[in-house]
């Protein structure tokens, strides 16, 4: 019997695969990002916000990114307003 597969979508492999790269190669340590990532789990909850966890995972990795000055604010901005676009376009055609 095949175990299920750990991730969902082929984007959240790439968000996985990403973080531990540049952890490995000295961007951020991993316990920065397990902190950004229980940061993130825990507002969702606050707020009621049922996420996925690799969502809120590539959340955490934007938000550490950007606070450490390697990404732009700006360019997480886009991706995000590209991304609900998508969505929504996508939710139309259902």
């Amino acid at each position: 019997m095949r175990p299920d597969a750990p991730f969902r979508e082929p984007w959240e492999a790439q968000a996985f695969a990403l973080a531990v790269e540049l952890s490995d190669k000295g961007i951020f340590e991993w316990r920065e990002f397990s902190f950004a990532l229980g940061a993130e789990i825990q507002s969702a909850q606050a707020q009621g916000r049922d996420e996925d966890y690799y969502a809120l995972w590539l959340t955490a990795l934007e938000r550490l990114l950007a606070g450490k000055g390697i990404v732009s604010g700006v360019v997480i901005d886009a991706r995000e307003a590209a991304l609900k676009s998508a969505q929504a376009l996508d939710a139309h055609r259902r």
